[in-house]
């Protein structure tokens, strides 16, 4: 089940994913989401929470099935987000780790969550990821991450 966390009205700014203090809550949002998570099979716990541009913070975890389908934690947080509405997201929030245990590493979204992040990123693709771990925060931009994304502009070429 994903949460709609509201904030105190801040707004953050989009090149640089927020301040400090959104930064942290959104941390604090995504190891919440974690909690939820539901990976008997993997093991591996991930929170995820997203800030969209109208400065609200959705929150998501991942949750696995036999069928070794599973929804991603940033997928789950993406879609509640854009269900309550919204259509783009400034930054995004991971906490991932073994299940019951805190998160050693810091762990970047996979390749799939990157393309769901860049389904709603602003125009100029400047999205904020933070990962945390142990007592490091990791920050990534999504065009590093994702360099060459697969987008409408790609597909109104053909």
């Amino acid at each position: 089940m994903t949460k709609r966390y509201k904030t105190a009205g801040r707004k953050p700014k989009p090149s640089r994913g927020g301040s400090a203090a959104d930064q942290a809550e959104l941390l604090r949002v995504a190891t919440e989401a974690r909690e939820g998570a539901y990976a008997p099979y993997s093991n591996f716990s991930v929170g995820a929470a997203v800030r969209a541009a109208s400065g609200r913070v959705y929150a998501g975890c991942n949750v696995e099935n036999a069928f070794y389908e599973a929804a991603h934690a940033e997928q789950a947080a993406v879609i509640a987000a854009i269900g309550a509405g919204e259509r783009t997201i400034l930054a995004v929030a991971i906490v991932g780790g073994p299940a019951g245990r805190p998160p050693r590493d810091a762990v970047p979204p996979c390749g799939f969550c990157r393309q769901w992040i860049f389904e709603f990123a602003p125009q100029n693709g400047d999205v904020t990821i933070l990962g945390a771990g142990g007592s490091a925060v990791k920050r990534w931009s999504l065009r590093a991450l994702l360099p060459e994304p697969f987008g409408p502009s790609v597909i109104r070429r053909r």
